[in-house]
């Protein structure tokens, strides 16, 4: 049998049984859980940054939904946070690269 020990979207199983093949699968704890769509983050992330593909900026939005509600915040409260962040400090579209700062004394 091929170990996997990751994180899978909930249709996973039924896919893989649909395809003839048998799949061990266990449902985590909540802090097990959680623990583990961290992991996925940096996994999406890294798979996102070597494609540059639109499927994978999908995928790590999809985690990154799963962990505003797993850590019990709603999709509005997360667009609010940023909503408010941007209106504060800005967003990123006039590509500013800041290069240092100096001290006045």
């Amino acid at each position: 049998m091929k170990q996997y020990n990751k994180l899978v979207r909930d249709r996973i199983p039924e896919i893989i049984k649909a395809d003839g093949k048998t799949c061990v699968c266990e449902t985590l704890s909540d802090e097990h859980y959680l623990y583990l769509l961290d992991q996925k983050l940096n996994e999406e992330l890294a798979e996102y940054q070597e494609s540059k593909s639109l499927e994978e900026l999908a995928d790590l939005l999809e985690v990154m939904q799963a962990v505003v509600k797993a850590r019990g915040w709603t999709l509005e409260e997360l667009e609010q946070v940023r909503s408010d962040k941007a209106a504060k400090r800005g967003g990123f579209e006039k590509k500013i690269l800041l290069k240092g700062v100096k001290e006045d004394c």
